[in-house]
């Protein structure tokens, strides 16, 4: 299988199966000498586990990371960093009804138009549970860029109809509850939408909001590997995201020119900044130091327990109620799948980046100028 790779120069490579021995993910690329230990993993991968509350599904996995390689006495040696999650509660039985079935929102028709069989055990390498392997390695790029002073924080923007006040915006509240919304308000009235949901055996969407701070200028290439489309290639690449938008986004194509242009002026330190952020700190898909603001629009849960039709593999058409542990929301767990994509893209294009300039060659080759 073709493209489980991703990146240039800070590359990883994810693998393994929903209802398979385990995943993981391979890291090449990490630069040696960064301190690391299996907890610096952990704590992204305890995000994204299932069980956690009411609005996730009720499978019970520990997702304990294991480093396999490229560490040595707690600091990272610079070859390949091999990561292992075994999958401990699987119940594969609880899908033998659908093993000839194309459930509606999935990805069963279209991989066996490809492959011509699938894994149809929670999906196989279409399960959410893939995205283990791009939070471990996302904690290691959110590592390096905390020693670059570049934080990187995303959240549950809105669910469904319910979206956050940023008048009432509390960063230290996405912690607090179960969705990862900064807005107490809006996450008492998100929780009893869902709850609804629930009861109508139905499932939800939302979006996910994310801030990059700390960017220098000048990150990105000016054609095909724009920080903003590599942004939107990651952040895209997640299953459940089906729509990408930095900045004004969708809403730049009703303003004017003189609305959405960014004007540059001079700060107490003489340095160049811009009055707004319409950019979203993008410009020509290079980096311009403001802050990088991007949304992921996130599907609702296409496994529910309601009636749908479909199809068979003997093109018959039936009815279908699909059973198993599933989440009502995909949102909550994906925030921190999204804060991974979007470390991996950055650390990736700041290091192709030291070999943009001569002067950069020089300076750090101690060559004199």
């Amino acid at each position: 299988m073709a493209g489980s790779t991703f990146g240039n120069t800070f590359k990883i490579m994810t693998w393994g199966e929903s209802h398979g021995k385990a995943t993981g993910v391979v890291i090449d690329g990490c630069p040696a000498g960064l301190d690391l230990k299996e907890d610096d993993i952990q704590s992204y991968l305890n995000r994204r586990k299932p069980g956690q509350s009411e609005f996730t599904t009720p499978r019970k996995e520990d997702d304990t990371v294991e480093i396999l390689s490229g560490v040595f006495e707690g600091k990272t040696t610079g070859t390949p960093i091999s990561l292992i999650v075994h999958n401990r509660s699987t119940r594969s039985a609880d899908y033998s009804q659908i093993s000839n079935v194309y459930r509606p929102g999935h990805a069963d028709y279209t991989f066996d138009c490809k492959y011509g069989l699938r894994d149809y055990r929670g999906g196989g390498r279409s399960s959410g549970r893939e995205t283990i392997g791009r939070v471990a390695a996302g904690a290691i790029a959110l590592k390096i860029l905390k020693e670059c002073n570049i934080n990187i924080l995303a959240y549950t923007k809105s669910i469904g109809s319910v979206s956050i006040d940023y008048r009432r915006f509390n960063s230290e509240e996405i912690f607090r509850n179960p969705l990862y919304m900064p807005d107490t308000i809006a996450y008492k009235k998100a929780a009893w939408l869902l709850e609804a949901k629930i009861q109508e055996q139905d499932s939800i969407g939302g979006m996910i909001e994310c801030t990059i701070d700390g960017m220098p200028s000048g990150i990105g290439e000016p054609v095909f590997d724009k920080l903003d489309a590599n942004l939107a290639k990651a952040i895209l690449s997640i299953g459940a995201v089906k729509g990408f938008e930095i900045g004004e986004g969708f809403n730049a194509a009703r303003l004017c020119g003189s609305d959405n242009n960014d004007s540059f002026l001079l700060n107490e330190q003489k340095n160049i900044i811009k009055k707004t952020n319409h950019s979203g700190g993008v410009l020509g898909g290079i980096s311009d130091g403001s802050p990088i603001i991007f949304r992921a629009a996130i599907k609702p849960t296409p496994s529910i327990s309601r009636n749908q039709n479909t199809v068979n593999k003997n093109n018959e058409e039936i009815d279908i109620s699909i059973g198993g542990r599933h989440d009502p929301i995909i949102v909550p767990r994906a925030v921190v799948v999204v804060e991974s994509m979007a470390a991996l893209t950055i650390v990736d294009l700041l290091l192709s980046n030291m070999n943009a300039r001569m002067d950069n060659i020089k300076n750090f080759y101690n060559f004199s100028l």
